[in-house]
C-alpha cells in the first residue's frame, strides 16, 4: 500500500520529517518498507533556469536555426543554438543547463550535453512547455514572465509540488488502516503516546447540498446478504475534463494514472477515506432503477476492458431493467462508464460481502 506524506498532512499537521512519521508509523504497525521521493514533474525542473535571451542571430550554417546568447545568472552569457520559431531577443525563457536531466513524454531520462550543432557551440538549451512536462504545446519554446530574474530557478516559479511516499507493508487484519485517513488516526494514536496532542482534521460535508430532486433512480437489493448497504444518488450538469493539477498529483503520487474528474474523483475518496465509490453515466441506466441481484450462470456481460466474461451464479451484478451494468465490488461494465460525453451519473457507495467479492 501506497501512502501519501502530503497527503496524510491532509487530515493531520506534523512538523516532522518524513523520515520521522515513517519511524513512527511503523513502530504502530504500518510497517514503512521504503519512502520514495515524488515529484509533480519528472526531475522536479533541477537545472532548469530562467534565462534572458541578449542576442538572437541566424545560425551561419543552417536556415531554420538561431544562435542565441542567453543570461542564466552566470559571469558570462551562455551560447545556445535553438530551432524553435518563435526565439527573440529580449525574452525571458526555459534553459536547462549542461548535465539537466530532462524526460521525454514516457518519462525516459535523457541529459543535456554541451555540443556543437552545424559548427557553432551549443551550452544548454532552451526549452518549450512539452519538454518540462509543463503542457502539451511543442510550437514553440515557452517564454516566460518579463520580469523574472536570469537565473532564477524554475522550480520556485512553477512551485513544482514535492511528496514523499510510504510504501507500506499492510497486513491483512488492518484493513481499517487501507487508506490515508486510516494512516491519519494511527499517527494521531501514536502521537498522544509521546504527550503530542494534534488534531485530526475530518473532512467537512457544508458543501454538499441537493439543488433539485429530478431524475431520481430507484434501487431495489434483491440480495441483502451480499449486499448489507447500497447507496446511490445522481448529479447533474456535469462537465466530464481533467481533473486539478493537486487531484492528480495526490494520484500520481501513489503510482495511480489520472483519467478524468469523476473517476479520479473516486480513486481518490478511496484512498482518501478507504470508501470504494463507482460512476455509472446516468443516461445509461435504463429504466431509471437499479437491481442489486445475481444472474443467471454463464450470462454473458462485457467489463471496462471489452473482455467479455461468462458470469458465475454466485456473482453479485448491479443491473438495470434490461441489462447488467457492473459486477459489484470488481469491475464496471464498457456499456455504462463515464465517457467525455456524460452529463450525469448515479453514484454509487456500498458496502458488499467480501467473501462474495
Amino acid at each position: 500500500m501506497k501512502i501519501s506524506y502530503r497527503w496524510l498532512s491532509e487530515f493531520i499537521e506534523l512538523d516532522w520529517k518524513p523520515e520521522q512519521v515513517g519511524d513512527l508509523l511503523t513502530d504502530l504497525g504500518l510497517e514503512v518498507e521504503g519512502i520514495t521521493p515524488f515529484s509533480a514533474i519528472p526531475g522536479g525542473l533541477e537545472g532548469v533556469v530562467v534565462g534572458h535571451v541578449l542576442k538572437c542571430e541566424p545560425h551561419p550554417n543552417a536556415d531554420r536555426l538561431k544562435l542565441t546568447q542567453v543570461d542564466v545568472g552566470h559571469e558570462k552569457p551562455l551560447q545556445i543554438v535553438c530551432g524553435a520559431p518563435n526565439v527573440e531577443k529580449g525574452q525571458k525563457v526555459p534553459v536547462a543547463l549542461v548535465g539537466t536531466t530532462l524526460y521525454d513524454k514516457d518519462e525516459t531520462p535523457w541529459k543535456i550535453k554541451k555540443g556543437k550543432i552545424r559548427g557553432q557551440t551549443s551550452e544548454g538549451m532552451i526549452c518549450a512547455e512539452d519538454e518540462l512536462h509543463l503542457g502539451n504545446s511543442h510550437d514553440g519554446i515557452l517564454v516566460l514572465d518579463a520580469k523574472l530574474k536570469p537565473g532564477t530557478l524554475l522550480k520556485e516559479v512553477f512551485k513544482v509540488e514535492q511528496d514523499w511516499v510510504y510504501e507500506i507493508g499492510l497486513t491483512p487484519n488492518r484493513a481499517d488502516a487501507m487508506s490515508h485517513w486510516g494512516g491519519a488516526r494511527d499517527l494521531k494514536a501514536g502521537l498522544a503516546q509521546q504527550d503530542i496532542q494534534a488534531e485530526l482534521i475530518t473532512p467537512s460535508a457544508s458543501a454538499f447540498h441537493v439543488d433539485a430532486r429530478a431524475n431520481r433512480i430507484q434501487i431495489e437489493v434483491a440480495d441483502q446478504a451480499k449486499a448489507p448497504r447500497y447507496c446511490g444518488l445522481t448529479m447533474a450538469e456535469l462537465t466530464v475534463k481533467a481533473s486539478p493539477d493537486w487531484l492528480q498529483n495526490r494520484l500520481k503520487a501513489i503510482g495511480l494514472n489520472p483519467i478524468n474528474n469523476v473517476v479520479d474523483a473516486t480513486n481518490y475518496i478511496l484512498h482518501h477515506l478507504g470508501q470504494p465509490l463507482h460512476a455509472f453515466d446516468a443516461k445509461k441506466i435504463e429504466g431509471d432503477t437499479i437491481f442489486v441481484k445475481t444472474l443467471a450462470k454463464e450470462t454473458s456481460f462485457t467489463t471496462l476492458d471489452g473482455v467479455t466474461r461468462k458470469l458465475h451464479e454466485d456473482d453479485l451484478m448491479i443491473c438495470d431493467t434490461k441489462k447488467p451494468l457492473c459486477i459489484a465490488g470488481v469491475f464496471g461494465g464498457e456499456t455504462s462508464g463515464v465517457t467525455e460525453q456524460t452529463t450525469s451519473i448515479f453514484l454509487e457507495s456500498a458496502f458488499f460481502d467480501p467473501i462474495s467479492v
